[in-house]
């Protein structure tokens, strides 16, 4: 069984949104930090060199694997702010109804800008993943 590749590392956040060159996505970037940091209670984490991830927790899967990942986190992507979330974004699919333009993964929720949702609605996204399991 293979290591997370990502892990938690002392690089700054500060530093790494700093050096985001669309100058909306580097504002956005701030703008979702600050929101992260309210809801979560925790302080940013660089995770890897390209997400910054807020709390932590140790999973263990019924196949063995197990492993420690961030609460929530997000990061400033080329193509869109990709948001991580513990359950996934796609059980709070009535919240999803209200928030704007957005696409889901399995376990992200993808914004191309920060005007394109209600930011609101993606605080409680985010409240929702905090404290629901994830499995």
């Amino acid at each position: 069984m293979s290591d997370l590749k990502t892990k938690p590392t002392d690089a700054s956040v500060e530093d790494f949104l700093n050096a985001v060159e669309h100058p909306v996505k580097r504002a956005d970037s701030f703008i979702l930090l600050e929101l992260m940091k309210e809801v979560s209670g925790e302080n940013p984490v660089m995770w890897g060199t390209s997400i910054i991830g807020f709390g932590d927790y140790h999973y263990k899967y019924a196949s063995g694997r197990e492993g420690d990942w961030f609460k929530v986190g997000f990061s400033p992507r080329k193509r869109s702010l990709t948001v991580y979330l513990r359950t996934g974004a796609k059980k709070e699919e009535e919240l999803l109804s209200k928030l704007g333009k957005h696409r889901t993964g399995v376990g992200c929720l993808y914004i191309n800008k920060r005007a394109d949702v209600d930011i609101d609605v993606l605080k409680e996204i985010i409240q929702k993943s905090l404290t629901q399991n994830s499995e």
